[in-house]
């Protein structure tokens, strides 16, 4: 008898597999590269309650991985039973797993490594009189027990990792690179717990110290080590609670991205997880401040419940399912935009990071409406600091009416700048009386860039790119107020989908009103669209509508229709912006500097590029090597 390749298969009756072999197949799934070892032991030893671990690597951890810590210790009788499959302190019933607080709690780490490798633990418990050691060597070979010198704490050593699977081996990268692995599973841990210390050597030598963070200074000081000091200078501080959810740490501005999403921590009850779900949140946050193909950066801590969070998902637990994703993803995406769109240039110029957080009351409730739910809540802008109110405040301009109609649209900010009313005094005020944070115009260079002077130095301004922004934010604003018209279709369009898309889209119905649509359900399993919004009457409806049932029956939200609009907006702002070479005149230079310092999002244009930089004196002392 042969299967459908032609191999022989024979009939064989079933049977138990050997502990052995259970264990090897076990460490498949748990133990990939030496990082996936390092993250085990370091998570047992952070639920032991350790507050220093130390850890020292060899050839990159395939040699030698050893684990050392001031927890609480295994007592001696327990020693040889931690190594068994399905072991574990961590949960006793059902209810311990459904409220899991424990990074880990299967029960198989140590076995499936100890199957792997030559592993040797020692430990003792505060109350012990002395340590005690075992040691096993990979296959099923028996636990040797003995008594061993050893302060309170546990120390696991790993030898020769995959010595007995060299098939496995061979899988392994060069040192470097499994190095490289192992590092960045020491500083995600590292940045979940302040209140531990950590040391790392590799081939004897020092890599990385942290010292315990107590206070806020020494936490900054923590994220600059491990994510680099200048994340810490470009990132945005945000504490928020709401209906159970607490969210803080640091997120980077948009001018501060990167070119691979390897800036990226998220922790949920400190529990570092990569998740579909957030990461569709934070992409939606930074959708038009970010430029193309660019990755935000942030370190972000979600608290909830356990009971409402299932980390029991994936053997790695890298994944996670929330019981209210909906909630969950509207609470993030809604929090990340606000603080995004609260960024002016004034935060900018101050130390982002030790400023006051994000609170909770600047972060509304969020549905699949996305944003333009968001921006019929908020205030045009905002209040424009007293001893500089006046003559330099921005031009409103005219509000379109009556439906939001393509040309109205076009035509509503394309002369600007011409009713601007008096100037404002150019230069620095005498006496030092208040500085607005991007100062005042000085001249225009080239019919394309403003120069101004602020308290600070020299500001540099794309005159273009920032009125782009601004009159983005105003369109965005007044379709928000306005809604949408629709435009009847001559001949309906027909939708072959499944029922539980039918149900979605009859569920969803009075938001794709709001957006422009009508869509009628025709059968079970088939709709009618009547209607799109007027704006996107050159988009292919049919497929717009099927990508926005997927998105909101994965995420229970959808941005893809406001990522159209928006994109048309932002294409009418492009051409009812000031062009290159338009002379501006004192007055009106200032009046987009004020309105640069109220506006939404202003620091970067519609396609994320920033729209103006700053330079100190100290940086232009440098570039005429003054005071050297």
């Amino acid at each position: 008898m042969t299967n459908p390749l032609g191999i022989p298969v024979e009939a064989r009756r079933i049977h138990l597999l050997s502990p052995r072999l259970a264990n090897q197949i076990a460490a498949g799934e748990v133990v990939e590269r030496p990082a996936s070892v390092i993250k085990e032991l370091l998570e047992n030893s952070l639920d032991a309650g350790a507050r220093r671990i130390d850890v020292d690597v060899e050839q990159g951890g395939s040699k030698l991985l050893r684990v050392r810590d001031d927890g609480s210790g295994i007592p001696a009788e327990d020693l040889p039973l931690a190594l068994e499959r399905h072991a574990t302190s961590k949960i006793l019933d059902l209810e311990d797993l459904e409220r899991v607080m424990s990074l880990g709690f299967r029960g198989e780490a140590l076995a499936s490594i100890s199957s792997v490798s030559r592993l040797t633990m020692t430990s003792r418990t505060a109350d012990a009189g002395q340590a005690w050691q075992v040691e096993t060597e990979g296959r099923d070979m028996a636990a040797r027990v003995q008594p061993a010198a050893h302060p309170v704490g546990t120390t696991v050593e790993v030898r020769d990792l995959f010595f007995n699977t060299p098939a496995r081996r061979k899988f392994l990268r060069a040192e470097k690179t499994e190095f490289d692995h192992l590092q960045e599973v020491i500083r995600r841990l590292a940045l979940a717990r302040f209140d531990v210390a950590f040391s790392l050597r590799h081939n004897g030598k020092s890599v990385l110290t942290l010292h315990e963070a107590a206070d806020e200074l020494s936490r900054a000081r923590r994220v600059a080590a491990v994510c680099g000091p200048a994340f810490l200078e470009q990132a945005l501080p945000i504490e928020v609670e709401r209906n159970g959810l607490h969210l803080w740490g640091w997120v980077g501005l948009p001018t501060f991205s990167r070119s691979q999403a390897d800036l990226q921590y998220f922790y949920v009850n400190g529990r570092m997880v990569r998740d579909k779900l957030v990461v569709h949140a934070v992409r939606q946050a930074y959708r038009d401040v970010l430029y193309n193909g660019r990755h935000p950066v942030f370190v972000l801590f979600l608290e909830v419940d356990p009971a409402v969070v299932d980390v029991n998902v994936h053997p790695t637990k890298h994944e996670v399912r929330f019981r209210e994703s909906r909630m969950v993803h509207d609470f993030l995406y809604g929090t990340l935009h606000r603080a995004l769109g609260d960024v002016r240039p004034d935060d900018q110029l101050a130390a982002p990071a030790t400023a006051a957080p994000i609170s909770g009351a600047a972060a509304g409730e969020f549905g699949p409406q996305g944003e333009m739910g968001l921006a019929s809540q908020l205030p045009e802008a905002r209040p424009v600091s007293a001893g500089w109110q006046g003559s330099g405040a921005g031009y409103q301009g005219p509000r379109p009416s009556g439906g939001f109609a393509q040309a109205e649209l076009q035509g509503a900010y394309r002369d600007y700048l011409a009713p601007l009313a008096e100037a404002a005094a150019p230069g620095l005020p005498e006496g030092g009386g208040d500085v607005p944070p991007l100062g005042y115009a000085l001249a225009q260079l080239k019919g394309i860039y403003i120069l101004a002077e602020n308290a600070h130095g020299l500001v540099l301004v794309d005159m273009h790119a920032a009125h782009e922004r601004i009159t983005y934010e105003r369109l965005k604003l007044a379709m928000a107020s306005e809604g949408l018209r629709g435009q009847p279709l001559l001949v309906p369009e027909t939708l072959a989908l499944s029922e539980r898309e039918a149900d979605c889209a009859e569920e969803h119905e009075q938001w794709f009103q709001r957006l422009g649509f009508e869509l009628q359900r025709l059968g079970p399993e088939s709709l009618a669209i009547r209607q799109t919004p007027a704006l996107l009457k050159q988009a292919e409806a049919t497929q717009l509508v099927r990508d926005v049932l997927a998105d909101l029956l994965e995420y229970g939200s959808s941005d893809r229709i406001q990522a159209h609009l928006n994109e048309l907006l932002g294409t009418m702002a492009c051409h009812g912006s000031v062009r290159a070479n338009r002379r501006l005149s004192v007055p009106e230079m200032n009046a987009l500097l004020r309105d640069m310092e109220q506006t939404e999002r202003s620091g970067q244009c519609n396609h994320g590029r920033p729209t103006w930089t700053q330079l100190g004196l100290d940086d232009l002392d440098r570039l005429f090597l003054r005071g050297r």
